[in-house]
């Protein structure tokens, strides 16, 4: 269509006062014509009522929005994904600590190395528990511990009197017995080293202040309930000595054990003895092992 199509014309009348005579102005209106132009447009072929939408130009429109929210989106799934590699990581990391513990306490509760003994058996001592700063007693060599004491067999024969000597330079004193569980552990050592039934050890117990009143080394009067004498001893025998058995003696070699092996004796006579001493205390360490 040209412009010329696009254009109608249209006679709009308007009116124009005239003047009479007299100068006044007349109520007549004489027409006049006046062009308008106006452009024609083509009829909507729209119901009425309805919007008009604007006409696609073929490409969707993008907003910043949505630009922005893709992005956010795409930020976020990066975070999840990221989240979810660092969870399994810290699980498996987890696991492998666990199991490096485990393996650890596994090995430090073994507490020392297998080691081959003999050809037949391997056997592993186990080392004792010894927790940090507690008090240790030790025995120092050639004495032997028993609790928290330390005890000395003699393997030369001496007097009652010069066996105390011994014993007392040796820092001790013969040995003075207060337990039946003491007595139990010398008897059963006195067997080891004993080489014949005569072989007996001297003890911290003597009546030679007074007949029949029993004391040991230290002054402490013998426990009546607490003694250990064999058979129908102490019996004071004189035929060997007119002083008559004023010291104490012990052990059995042979026969079944019997804690009830206490033997008066004249102290002149000799024999091995026993010393006894307070062990030596320290402070440990705790013990490790690799």
């Amino acid at each position: 269509m040209s412009e010329a199509d696009g254009i109608v014309y249209s006679d709009v009348k308007f009116t124009r006062p005239k003047r009479n005579t007299s100068g006044t102005v007349s109520s007549e209106a004489e027409p006049t014509y006046s062009e308008v132009r106006y452009l024609k447009t083509q009829p909507s072929t729209e119901l009425p009522g309805s919007q008009q939408h604007p006409v696609s130009n073929g490409g969707s429109k993008v907003t910043p929005e949505r630009v922005v929210i893709v992005v956010l989106s795409a930020l976020l799934a990066a975070a999840v994904i990221a989240l979810g590699f660092t969870y399994s990581k810290n699980i498996q990391t987890m696991k492998r600590l666990q199991n490096l513990s485990a393996v650890n306490k596994n090995l430090t509760e073994r507490r020392c190395e297998v080691k081959s003994c003999n050809t037949v058996q391997q056997t592993c001592p186990q080392p004792p528990v010894v927790k940090e700063n507690d008090s240790c007693t030790k025995c120092e060599h050639g004495w032997e511990q028993h609790g928290r004491q330390c005890y000395y067999f003699s393997i030369n024969h001496l007097t009652w009197n010069n066996s105390r000597d011994e014993c007392q330079q040796k820092g001790g004193d013969l040995v003075q017995i207060d337990s039946r569980e003491e007595q139990t552990f010398l008897e059963l050592k006195l067997r080891e080293k004993m080489n014949s039934d005569e072989d007996k050890f001297w003890i911290g117990l003597t009546d030679s202040e007074k007949e029949g009143t029993w004391l040991w080394v230290d002054g402490s009067p013998l426990n009546e309930r607490l003694t250990f004498w064999n058979g129908s001893e102490p019996d004071n025998w004189t035929v060997g000595d007119r002083d008559g058995e004023d010291c104490v003696r012990m052990g059995e070699k042979t026969g079944a054990p019997d804690l009830k092996c206490w033997f008066d004796e004249s102290c002149k006579a000799s024999f091995r003895y026993i010393c006894e001493k307070p062990a030596e205390t320290g402070h440990c360490k705790c013990l490790k092992f690799k």
